[in-house]
């Protein structure tokens, strides 16, 4: 264990003597009041520490003690329905402990709770081979999460004991022998480093989408089973919501959310409104298939850049379960906020706009743990963990080195759009700016499991919209009349798609959550009548006539119907479609 002194105090950042026998990443201990700290860079004796707490009172001789491991989370029961800090400390226990609302400096408090007795249901019998991966048993966690304890990475042997019943996360339950007769001892939890990623057996290709019943979403610019999206947005354009939404309603089994920098009192509303939203899967409590790790933008700067690993970690320990993971990390601009002031602070040679040259490989990090894999372990269970990462621009300028960085690494981009927001239109995703690399690989999904016209109808939907703002431009310069027939019901297709499609109420009980299903009848209602229509304006029906048929109306309330009625609320709409399309054409020939 390497002791030394502290030479200069730098805000968050701490220059320490005596420190040779110490490496890259350990923990540190700073001062008497053992802060925790982690050394990001070492010059002979010297080593630079960033301090994920207030450092102000330190100064320089006083002691920096190294613990000689490297920034690990624990990993076992307890995680669920947990709310820590960026290193994972509970904020709950630490409120007990200060008996106040302010974090205390120098706290130490367990992430796991080492008083509570878990209930241990063995699956795996003494004498089977075992290696890292393998499931032991089980614990409940919660309602609707079954904790599987798994063999930790790297242990490999025969099962020489087993112990079934009532444990904390300290006690043995396994102990495994392996072929040089060494035995390890394995407890409901195991620790892991947050800046190494957890190692599987093979990635998989992304050919099944996260569905997550968001219209603009899932048709659009749908994100694939272990993909990585961003969402840019300029303030009040919605990225919250919208990260709620997903993390209400995607086809996820498990919830990993990250305020990282986020205003204090946006992570107050996630806090009291994530346990009493109601999970649509289960009935019960979101928080019980749900991690929140809260940094907020007055908690140290150094924190925020480890909260981002720490969740990362936790959900890839869920992955590895065979579970489907889904992270939101809200946002990662101020985790590269914390990552420039670090820089500065070490004086290195800053890149664009003052972040550090490394920011684009440090954003690669992070998103590439992303992935549908095949878990360590002898029954290969597929995991998969689908990264969503917000990213807040300054002023809305998508041009800046955070946004641009993030771009080259993720597939999805959903360009929130304030002035889509200011018109009330929401979600707010500019479908002309947005895009998504994994419409190509999850074609065959959407046609084999929805309809063989899915894609069909999606590429129709996209011309339509952009032929609209084609036609709008040429309407600005000279009006609605000086355009054809055709166009205008161009234009009108084009506005129900936008008003009866892509906009979607998320306070409202049905229209909050759409089934793929109801998106492909909803699609092909408006594409129907647009089809029918221009074949009667061809047949010489007036574009008047046309625009204002009843059945315009049962189309555009048809989001609203519950998914019981899906069915045969479309066969009558397209019945009335039917008729009232015929009725024109006879009172055409009539004249």
């Amino acid at each position: 264990m390497s002791r030394g002194v502290i030479k200069k105090v730098a805000g968050p950042l701490v220059i320490a003597e005596g420190m040779r026998d110490a490496n890259m990443s350990d923990v540190v201990r700073v001062s008497s009041q053992r802060l925790i700290g982690e050394i990001i860079e070492i010059h002979g004796d010297r080593a630079s520490i960033q301090v994920y707490e207030e450092t102000s009172g330190l100064g320089p001789g006083e002691p920096v003690e190294s613990t000689g491991v490297p920034m690990s989370v624990e990993l076992g029961p307890g995680l669920i329905g947990s709310i820590y800090d960026g290193i994972q400390r509970p904020l709950d226990d630490i409120m007990r402990v200060t008996g106040g609302n302010l974090l205390n400096r120098g706290v130490e408090v367990p992430a796991l709770k080492r008083d509570k007795l878990w209930e241990f249901e063995a699956s795996a019998s003494v004498g089977d081979c075992v290696t890292g991966g393998d499931i032991l048993g089980t614990v409940k966690e919660t309602e609707v999460v079954s904790h599987k304890i798994m063999v930790p990475p790297g242990i490999e042997g025969t099962l020489s004991a087993l112990y079934p019943g009532g444990h904390t996360v300290e006690d043995t339950v396994a102990v495994v022998t392996d072929a040089k007769g060494k035995e390890h001892s394995v407890g409901l939890m195991q620790r892991w480093p947050v800046r190494r990623g957890r190692p599987y057996q093979k990635k998989l290709s992304p050919d099944m989408p996260l569905v997550t019943g968001q219209r603009v979403i899932d048709t659009l610019f749908p994100i694939a089973k272990g993909g990585v999206a961003a969402v840019p947005g300029p303030f009040g354009s919605g990225k919250t919501v919208v990260q709620h939404q997903l993390a209400k309603w995607a086809d996820a089994d498990i919830v990993v959310y990250i305020g990282c920098g986020e205003r204090g009192n946006e992570m107050t509303d996630v806090l009291n409104e994530f346990p009493e939203l109601k999970d649509p899967k289960t009935g019960k409590s979101l928080m019980a298939r749900t991690v929140l790790i809260a940094n907020t933008s007055d908690m140290p700067v150094a924190a925020r850049e480890a909260s981002i690993y720490t969740g990362i970690t936790i959900a890839e320990y869920f992955r590895d379960m065979g579970y489907s993971v889904a992270l939101m990390a809200d946002s990662t601009s101020r985790w590269a906020e914390a990552l420039r002031e670090m820089s500065g602070r070490l004086e290195e040679m800053p890149g664009e706009e003052g972040y550090p040259a490394y920011l684009g490989s440090r954003l690669a990090q992070f998103y590439e743990r992303a992935g549908r894999v095949i878990s360590l372990g002898s029954d290969g269970r597929e995991g998969a963990l689908s990264v969503i990462g917000a990213v807040s621009p300054a002023g809305g300028d998508t041009s800046e080195p955070v946004t641009q960085a993030t771009l080259r690494i993720v597939k999805v981009f959903w360009s929130l759009d304030a002035d889509l927001a200011y018109k009330r239109h929401f979600p707010a995703i500019n479908w002309l700016t947005s895009y998504s690399l994994y419409v190509d690989t999850m074609e065959k999904w959407f046609n084999a499991k929805v309809s063989e016209e899915w894609t069909d109808l999606r590429a129709q939907i996209m011309r339509l919209l952009q032929e609209e703002a084609e036609l709008n431009e040429i309407v600005q310069l000279v009006g609605m009349d000086a355009l054809s027939a055709p166009d205008r019901l161009k234009l009108e297709a084009a506005r129900s798609i936008r008003e009866d499609f892509l906009h979607q109420n998320a306070f409202h009980e049905t229209d909050t959550y759409t089934s793929l299903q109801k998106q492909y009848k909803m699609m092909r209602l408006i594409l129907d009548y647009y089809k029918k229509a221009g074949e009667a304006l061809k047949s010489g029906v007036s574009i008047e006539r046309l625009v204002s048929l009843p059945v315009r109306e049962n189309i555009g309330r048809y989001k609203y119907t519950e998914e019981a009625d899906v069915e045969r609320v479309f066969s009558e709409t397209e019945e009335q479609l039917e008729s009232q399309i015929r009725d024109e054409l006879s009172r055409k020939e009539d004249f």
